[in-house]
């Protein structure tokens, strides 16, 4: 299963967690955020990192300038809508960076909202379903409800994201079958300060989970 930690600002944490096991990490690049972290300061993280792990650069109705800019100045190898981003911005994002994975988010409120999905699914690598907060884009420590994922089964990859942490995730994985996980909130300190303690329980609660 593909696990990936959000909001990673400290390049020992960063190095740590992937030693750990985790296989992608994601960096914020929306200024208004807590865990915020400079192109420069990603690019410091990453360059001496493993190039078989992801690293995701997640944006919220940036412009089109301002991600490539992003991209051009780190190594990333992935880029994360996190707002409201229209399929065509996406079809015309993938057309500049068409060897970058490109996720496109989405804060699930219930069944309803998973019809806005089909579109996407033609023109995006990767889903990710996080949940629905009404002043937050994400790591807000809030869950989705699991039952509305029950029979989600897109074309397409999926990470589930949303309040998962060590405690709530084999619950949550005996009723959705995602493809992968993200987790920010449930592993931090606080916003941006990861405990690798954490991380490590996440981790090894999820392979008990897969050896169900």
């Amino acid at each position: 299963m593909r696990i990936k930690i959000c909001g990673i600002t400290q390049k020992d944490q960063g190095k740590a967690i992937l030693e750990l096991g985790v296989n992608a990490l994601g960096f914020i690049c929306v200024p208004e955020s807590p865990r915020y972290i400079l192109p420069l300061g990603i690019k410091e993280i990453i360059q001496d990192l493993p190039l078989t792990s992801s690293y995701i650069g997640v944006f919220a109705d940036a412009s089109l300038e301002t991600i490539l800019e992003t991209v051009t100045k780190t190594h990333l190898s992935g880029v994360q809508l996190h707002g409201q981003e229209s399929r065509e911005f996406c079809v015309q994002l993938k057309q500049e960076l068409p060897h970058l994975e490109i996720i496109k988010a989405f804060r699930i409120r219930n069944r309803e909202t998973l019809k806005l999905l089909d579109v996407y699914y033609s023109v995006v690598d990767t889903l990710l379903l996080d949940a629905y907060h009404p002043q937050l884009l994400g790591g807000s420590g809030v869950t989705i409800n699991w039952q509305d994922l029950r029979e989600f089964s897109p074309p397409i990859p999926w990470l589930l994201a949303g309040g998962l942490t060590q405690d709530n995730l084999k619950t949550a994985l005996v009723q959705v079958s995602p493809h992968g996980i993200d987790v920010s909130s449930g592993v931090e300190k606080s916003p941006g300060d990861k405990d690798l303690i954490k991380v490590k329980k996440l981790l090894e609660n999820l392979n008990q989970t897969s050896s169900f």
